[in-house]
C-alpha cells in the first residue's frame, strides 16, 4: 500500500504565486473604469459647451462661452487637465448648430503598476441646435415685442 504525498504548504505556494495576478486585475479595473468615468464626464462637457455656446450672439462669444462652460464643468466633475482645448464650428444664425469639440489631456501615471502612458487624451464633439425662434439683437423680438 503506497503512502499519499505530502503536499502540505502547497496552497500557500499557490496564493503567493496568484497574488500578483489578482493585484494586476484589479489594478486593470481601476484603470478601465477610471476612463470610461472620465469620458462620460468628457461627453457630458462638451454637451454643456454646445448649449451654451448655442445661446450666444456671436461666434467669438460662443467659443468663449464654450471655453468657460468647459472648464468649470470639468472642475465640478474632478476632472484635471494637463491640457483643455475647446473648438467651436458652424453657426449662431437662429435654425442653424453649432459643434462644440473638447479635448482634455489627463494623468494616469498614478497607475504605474500597468505600465500606461502618463497621461491620455479623451475628446467628445456634440452638436447643438441653435433656436429657430429667439430673437436677434437689436429688434423687438430680442426685447421682449415691446412697442416704442
Amino acid at each position: 500500500m503506497r503512502r499519499p504525498r505530502y503536499d502540505g504548504g502547497s496552497a500557500t505556494v499557490e496564493l503567493v504565486l496568484t497574488i500578483p495576478v489578482l493585484v494586476l486585475m484589479l489594478w486593470f479595473l481601476v484603470f478601465c473604469g477610471r476612463m470610461t468615468d472620465s469620458r462620460l464626464r468628457i461627453e457630458d462637457t462638451a454637451h454643456q459647451a454646445a448649449r451654451a455656446a448655442s445661446l450666444e450672439r456671436t461666434a467669438s462669444a460662443a467659443t468663449s462661452r464654450a471655453r468657460t462652460t468647459a472648464a468649470s464643468s470639468l472642475s465640478e466633475a474632478g476632472i484635471i487637465c494637463r491640457s483643455l482645448a475647446v473648438t467651436t464650428s458652424g453657426s449662431v444664425q437662429p435654425g442653424a448648430s453649432l459643434t462644440a469639440k473638447v479635448t482634455c489631456r489627463v494623468d494616469v501615471h498614478d497607475l504605474a503598476l500597468l505600465h500606461v502612458r502618463g497621461t491620455q487624451t479623451l475628446q467628445a464633439d456634440f452638436t447643438a441646435p441653435v433656436d429657430t425662434y429667439r430673437g436677434i439683437a437689436g429688434t423687438t423680438a430680442a426685447r421682449g415685442g415691446e412697442n416704442s
